[in-house]
């Protein structure tokens, strides 16, 4: 029985909501906090926070050199669902395993992280792949959708995990042995992130059709060695696609900024005093207020031109950095946490539907392979440098203000790059590669 356009759209918008749960409570709310206070207990804080900037440093390397190979691998095969439903279940059995991990065991739950981390960003390759081949010309809204659905259902499973940790008694969560039930509470809500992931990942699976699989003459009959040879021709081909290849070194220096604040605000945050309550609030909020938002920035492009509405976040992220050196209260992170809310939905469903625009539709899992390079790589030194920073001086606020670099050099790339052009190259090439065929 053949799946409607509609449902195979929610289908896929589906896997944002599935592992934005990933996202919200193990990268950006619950366990950065989690790490520094428990995990990382008897270690100085400011230690604790550099340990957990350089364990996404590894973790965002490993998936960089994973990244093109898988991507190539998947074009020739026509498996970016297989790699999808592998990578993303080997995360959430690393997610809900954090469970083990307890007092001062930094060590273990910088392993299990990795497991986890490097699933979620390994299987975006292959969900990212299948957007251009069901979106056709609706590309930016479809991609904000998924981004706002993603922001609702991370929502509701944070604010279900924030009851576990500040009222465990309401969910039958008590105290076991020397371990406190807000401990438990805690621990208990990295295994509901494994299985709602999990859970929410089925649709995409069952429903959105694998995209036509387009063989190169000559191509090897074994997929490793396919990827490989594939892997050698894009590098060579990506270098007429330079409205593409512009963006990529754009992308690649703003979205370093982006995750930098992502996956380190909360640790910041507990490092200078900002208390849990007020961490995981305040993030719970930005899920929320960022739907309408990301929904706007989806909309905003039949206005104004994709690359200008990504400016005018990155302009909003600037100013965030520069007032995350000066935080010193609750309220001062609330009020850096709605100017999130504000852009980062939209920032990122644009970039990703920008880059898949400007890409064959047949050779998409490969290129967008070179597109999570690009974030991987961002989230290596963006951390990194956070890390390196915070244990030369003492203290992360110069780490914070760091960041503003990487939103104003990409920006300006940004600027340089045509991309009515790079769309009028990549349905050039696609219409040759299925005159090939």
């Amino acid at each position: 029985m053949a799946v409607s356009e509609r449902k195979i759209i929610w289908s896929w918008c589906m896997y944002d909501w599935a592992n934005s749960a990933f996202a919200t409570t193990m990268l950006a709310a619950v366990l950065p906090i989690y790490y520094v206070n428990v995990a990382g207990a008897g270690l100085d804080p400011v230690i604790a926070t550099s340990k957990w900037a350089f364990t996404n440093s590894i973790a965002m390397l490993i998936a960089a050199i994973l990244a093109p190979i898988l991507g190539a691998i998947a074009d020739h095969s026509g498996s970016r669902k297989r790699f999808l439903a592998l990578f993303a279940f080997a995360g959430c059995i690393g997610t809900a395993m954090m469970v083990l991990v307890s007092s001062g065991d930094w060590l273990l739950a910088s392993a299990l992280y990795l497991a986890g981390r490097i699933g979620f960003s390994a299987a975006n390759i292959f969900y990212d792949s299948l957007l251009p081949g069901i979106a056709g010309d609706r590309i930016d809204d479809i991609s904000a959708k998924g981004y706002a659905l993603g922001y609702l259902g991370g929502g509701l499973l944070l604010a279900v995990n924030l009851v576990m940790i500040m009222k465990p008694e309401l969910v039958f969560i008590s105290d076991w042995g020397d371990v406190s039930a807000a401990e438990w509470g805690t621990r208990l809500s990295f295994v509901t992130v494994g299985v709602w992931w999990a859970l929410f990942s089925i649709p995409v699976l069952k429903n959105v059709p694998e995209p036509i699989i387009v063989k190169m003459a000559g191509e090897h009959k074994n997929p490793l060695a396919a990827g490989f040879q594939r892997l050698g021709k894009t590098f060579s081909e990506i270098q007429q696609f330079k409205e593409s290849l512009k963006f990529l070194v754009a992308y690649w220096l703003y979205n370093d900024g982006i995750g930098t604040i992502i996956v380190m605000a909360t640790a910041f945050g507990a490092e200078v005093g900002i208390g849990q309550q007020h961490l995981i609030g305040a993030l719970l909020a930005v899920q929320f207020v960022g739907i309408p938002f990301t929904l706007l920035f989806g909309k905003i492009t039949k206005k104004i031109p994709t690359r200008t509405a990504i400016i005018i976040s990155l302009a909003v992220y600037s100013c965030i950095s520069v007032g995350g050196y000066f935080l010193k209260t609750p309220l001062h992170f609330w009020m850096l946490a709605f100017c999130v809310a504000l852009v980062q939905g939209g920032s990122q469903a644009l970039s990703r539907s920008m880059f898949g625009s400007m890409v064959p539709r047949s050779k998409t899992a490969e290129f967008f392979g070179f597109y999570d390079i690009s974030s991987k790589f961002s989230g290596i030194f963006g951390p990194l440098i956070f890390g390196i920073v915070g244990t030369i001086t003492g203290t992360s606020r110069l780490s914070i203000l760091a960041v503003v670099f990487f939103f104003i050099v990409g920006g300006i790339l940004l600027l340089t790059v045509d991309h009515q052009k790079g769309i009028e190259l990549a349905r050039r090439v696609e219409k040759e590669l299925e005159g090939t065929t």
